[in-house]
């Protein structure tokens, strides 16, 4: 029983670290959506401003309007990855919620001689096994998802740099153009700053 004891309590408190690193990559995924959203808003000024310029930056407006999509894409694959930060807060919360039932109920079979009751305790470690292994699972899609937002943000970077090449061309507007793609540049190297950062958190590495 002293075992057992301190397994739970091991398990109770592992599920409480998971449960703060969770809480701080969904704060990290709610400012990439912050900055995702300012990239479509510069992508829509950064198009006007390509028309303004007529066909010297044709290859710029094409390439906006292509950093646009991929905001619009960027922040429906954060929904996604939201999503299953919610399903993993629910998951770990219901492990110690198990954790909590099932340490009652080891006081009860130590006090009580009702073999329903170990029935009970041992239903219950079965259900805590299955909420486990439900956030094992989570965890790794999670993960999987992430690896797919950072690629998608390498992807950016591409177009941001692309961009910044073809403002050269702008003629009397390639200063302007600059600064555009160069703010564009700057952004994306921060949502894939942050995308690394999560990457190699403890909540994937297990540490």
């Amino acid at each position: 029983m002293t075992t057992a004891l301190a397994t739970t309590n091991t398990k109770a408190s592992q599920a409480g670290v998971d449960l703060l690193r969770i809480v701080r990559i969904n704060e990290e995924i709610k400012s990439v959506v912050a900055v995702a959203f300012k990239i479509n808003i510069m992508a829509l000024n950064a198009i006007f401003l390509a028309k303004r310029a007529g066909t010297a930056a044709r290859g710029f407006g094409v390439l906006s309007n292509e950093l646009r999509v991929f905001s619009q894409d960027l922040r429906d694959c954060m929904a996604s990855l939201t999503g299953l930060i919610h399903g993993c807060v629910t998951e770990v919360s219901l492990v110690l919620q198990d954790i909590r039932h099932t340490r009652l109920l080891r006081q009860a079979v130590a006090l009580s001689s009702v073999p329903r009751m170990a029935a009970v305790l041992a239903e219950r470690e079965m259900e805590n096994d299955r909420h486990t292994q439900r956030l094992v699972s989570l965890r790794k899609q999670l993960k999987r998802a992430l690896e797919d937002a950072f690629q998608m943000v390498e992807l950016g970077g591409v177009l941001a740099k692309s961009a910044k090449i073809e403002a050269a061309y702008g003629q009397s507007f390639a200063l302007p153009l600059a600064q555009v793609s160069g703010e564009f540049d700057s952004i994306v190297e921060e949502i894939r700053t942050s995308l690394e950062s999560l990457r190699r958190s403890a909540f994937f590495t297990g540490n």
